[in-house]
């Protein structure tokens, strides 16, 4: 039975000039009833503030590198800052008064998720559905009904589920983790992160494709995005940068350009998620720039194996400033602890038809398992005289700083160990802006880095529907949010008070500015006139792609000529190629010659340069630009190996290498023409759990062939399990055929007589030794040793 809420108490009589909200006496209350509580408290709080005191710190120099926090009064009584008089008039709704400084729509994460474990199906308005099977109708075969409330809201919903994608990172995979600070950096900057040694702090990471739309590929050529979001103590910190280090544009200006030609052509929308066509690279060969990015993108960087396994770096040159007011430059590294690894190009294209979701879900696969991914944060730090005697501008962000001029210093670790309870509302809602920074870290005048502080905020804004995305749950800052924002589409907070403004007296000046306990920009002088332009030092584009291609590994380098054929193969107009190759040849000659070749063309004139006397390098290789050099710890943990199967075959030893290789941590799958029993020749029953079909070879990163003539005379018959084979040779990895395994080989002709090819371990029987040989040769990942061109299978 339904009650009354009781009644609030009145202390006698109200007078009820007190009560109206248009007028009010000259002469404050005398009584003590609610309304003049309210009216007199009100008044006197306006009053302590007879002026403001904080207008004459608005002004001059020391005022503005050093601001004041702001006035600020406490009243006699909460409800001089109250909304309304009868807040304390609870329901299950409202429950009580609003809680004096909190914020309750704060950060944490569990205050929105819902579970609906051995509940009833209800509408969006807590209405049980009785029957979710069936519109309503006039009759078993009449009409349906207008008035069918439940079937409206539910495809109306359904009708508006999605949200504009982004421009351009629109395919991406987050998870949950935390930052872990290595030692205090006190000395060098303020930002939270780096306060104690030790100091954890939780973040939210997503990677992602840049070109292609939602539902592209994961495998596709192209820079992936890798931005970390820091929930610190002082407000969100959001690192958002790439896996490569540099960037195609050295201004803002030319993003949306960058942007429409990498695109699919607008008159025909192809292709999807590549580069390898007409506009791009019409755009980049007018833009020599570009040229050192390019570097990148045709190398193995571009096709990760995992996003376990890739780099991030922070692209632009950044500021630590610490409490003193000192400053530093920085540049952010995060170096995977599992080794940079990469696919493949032919491996890369054959994953994408067999699993276009293979990056998700290695790192969902990853989490759910307990392999946590992790990466060590390092910077390169340096002083504003050390940027100015480099041969290249630090305000580039076509340039990087080599490691022999300033070496990377760890600074701390990053573990991702929990993947999201909803896509949707998390990795696709989440909202990465270069903007959001906190005390401790500033900007340079990067003039690509300004057209993203102002870019980020525009495109969120459009994306999630206006205003306050910044209160979607994913999102929200662990620091309290206090301010005068208001209004706005998807408003979540529900302010107490009826004053939304600074300065004020009615709430006794609250919220107040912070002074230098906020944050204060870094001073940095700023004299010039106002124009459009570069620095000369920007007009220098070859140095530093000559530096990449140098310090590549033979067959890296390999692989970046082949990269340049196949994207220029798909180019149809021949004067493009030719200025890209002209452009290369400023590079390296090996390059442009290779490029050529492959393109069966005569090498045309170097593009004749932008500056006339163009600065020399300081260096000329760096090792540490070569995958090669990051191989991590040689463990295979999480190493997906794929062990075939069939009837027949020798179940022992199949056995012992799969628990041997379980034991290191590997992930075996048993792979057969179908899913279900095998018998081994033993008697033994092996379940295979994937076919030759369904998780083809390029989904693996090594293989068994296991022993028994009967069995792989049944594998040998089947040209999926000879296709399987050859791709594991030919991708280069590690491969071990035990007994009459090798019989598959000679029927796949796979060369393997003179058992030393490399990364292929051909044994006759199962031992530790030839256990650990083939993990050890797992640990490498590739082989590219055997590697020829063209594919010797």
């Amino acid at each position: 039975m339904a009650t009354r809420p009781p009644k609030n108490p009145r202390q006698g009589p109200v007078p009820t000039a007190f009560i109206n909200t248009d007028s009010g006496p000259a002469s404050g209350p005398t009584g003590n009833s609610e309304p003049e509580q309210f009216a007199g408290g009100r008044n006197a709080t306006a009053a302590a503030r007879p002026y403001n005191r904080t207008k004459e710190t608005e002004y001059g120099l020391e005022h503005a590198r050093h601001p004041v926090a702001g006035e600020s009064v406490e009243p006699p009584s909460s409800l001089v800052t109250a909304s309304t008089l009868s807040e304390s008039n609870a329901s299950a709704k409202t429950e009580g008064p609003a809680v004096e400084g909190l914020n309750a729509a704060s950060g944490e994460l569990s205050r929105v998720r819902a579970d609906s474990s051995g509940q009833m199906l209800t509408t969006n308005q807590g209405v049980r559905v009785p029957n979710n099977q069936d519109s309503l109708k006039a009759g078993l075969r009449g009409p349906a009904l207008l008035k069918d409330f439940i079937l409206r809201e539910k495809l109306t919903h359904f009708d508006h589920e999605r949200i504009p994608e982004r421009v351009v990172h629109a395919r991406g995979s987050g998870a949950h983790g935390y930052f872990e600070c290595y030692k205090a950096l006190t000395d060098l900057t303020a930002a939270a992160p780096f306060q104690e040694t030790g100091k954890i702090t939780p973040v939210f990471v997503r990677f992602s494709t840049v070109a292609g739309e939602r539902g592209s590929k994961d495998t596709a050529r192209d820079v992936r995005g890798f931005a970390v979001k820091f929930y610190t103590d002082e407000g969100i910190w959001d690192l958002v940068g790439n896996n490569m280090p540099v960037f195609f544009i050295q201004d803002a200006m030319k993003f949306p350009d960058l942007v429409h030609a990498v695109k699919p052509e607008p008159h025909h929308a192809m292709p999807q998620a590549a580069s390898a066509h007409d506009t791009f690279w019409d755009f980049v060969s007018l833009m020599p720039e570009s040229t050192h990015m390019l570097m990148w993108q045709m190398s193995d960087r571009a096709i990760p194996r995992s996003y376990r396994m890739m780099q991030g770096f922070g692209v632009h040159t950044f500021r630590f400033v610490n409490n003193a007011g000192s400053s530093v430059l920085v540049k952010f590294h995060w170096s995977p602890m599992l080794g940079t690894h990469s696919l493949v190009w032919d491996e890369a294209v054959k994953i994408s038809g067999a699993d276009p979701d293979f990056h998700r879900r290695d790192l969902w696969e990853a989490i759910n398992s307990g392999n946590y991914p992790e990466w060590e944060l390092g910077v390169q730090i340096f002083t504003e005289e050390q940027a100015d005697a480099f041969s290249f501008d630090v305000l580039d962000s076509t340039k990087i700083v080599p490691e022999e001029l300033v070496p990377i210093t760890p600074i701390g670790r990053m573990v991702l160990n929990r993947n999201p309870d909803n896509f949707f509302a998390e990795t696709e809602q989440v909202a990465f802006c270069t903007a959001h920074v906190v005390p401790g870290i500033d900007f340079t005048n990067d003039p690509l880095l300004a057209g993203r502080i102002h870019s980020y905020i525009d495109t969120q804004i459009t994306r999630l529907g206006g205003p306050n995305f910044h209160e979607l749950p994913i999102n929200t800052p662990l620091a309290p949010v206090h301010n005068n924002q208001r209004d706005g589409m998807h408003r979540q907070a529900i302010h107490r008070g009826g004053v939304s403004y600074e300065p004020n007296s009615l709430a006794g000046g609250c919220p107040f500015q912070a002074g230098m306990q906020g944050f204060v920009p870094f001073p940095e002088p700023v004299k010039g006139d106002e124009l459009r332009g570069k620095p000369e030092k920007f007009g220098e584009h070859y140095n530093q792609a000559a530096l990449f291609f140098n310090s590549q590994t033979e067959p890296e380098q390999r692989h970046i000529i082949s990269a340049f054929a196949f994207e220029l193969s798909k180019v149809t107009v021949p004067a493009v190629r030719e200025r890209i190759v002209s452009m290369l040849r400023n590079v390296s000659e090996v390059l442009a010659s290779g490029v050529a070749g492959g393109l069966g063309m005569a090498l045309p004139e170097p593009m004749p340069l932008a500056i006339a006397n163009p600065p020399a390098p300081e260096v000329q290789t760096s090792p540490a630009l070569s995958l090669m050099a990051r191989p991590g710890d040689g463990r295979i943990a999480t190493r997906k190996i794929a062990v075939l199967v069939a009837d027949d075959i020798a179940g022992a030893t199949t056995q012992a290498v799969a628990d041997a290789l379980i034991a290191a941590g590997a992930v075996v799958r048993l792979v057969g023409s179908r899913i279900g029993p095998c018998t081994a020749d033993d008697g033994l029953v092996l379940d295979a759990d994937a076919t030759l079909e369904n998780s083809p070879s390029p989904l693996f990163d090594g293989m068994v062939i296991p022993d028994g003539a009967v069995g792989m005379e049944a594998l040998a018959a089947d040209g999926r399990a000879l296709e399987f084979v050859r791709d594991q040779f030919r991708h280069s990895k590690a491969m071990l055929a035990l007994g009459a395994g090798s019989l598959l080989l000679d029927a796949a002709g796979i060369p393997h007589n003179a058992r030393n090819v490399e990364g292929l371990l051909v044994s006759d029987m199962v031992d530790a030794s030839s256990a650990d040989s083939f993990i050890q040769a797992l640990g490498k990942h590739r082989h590219f040793g055997r590697e020829t061109d063209p594919p010797a299978a």
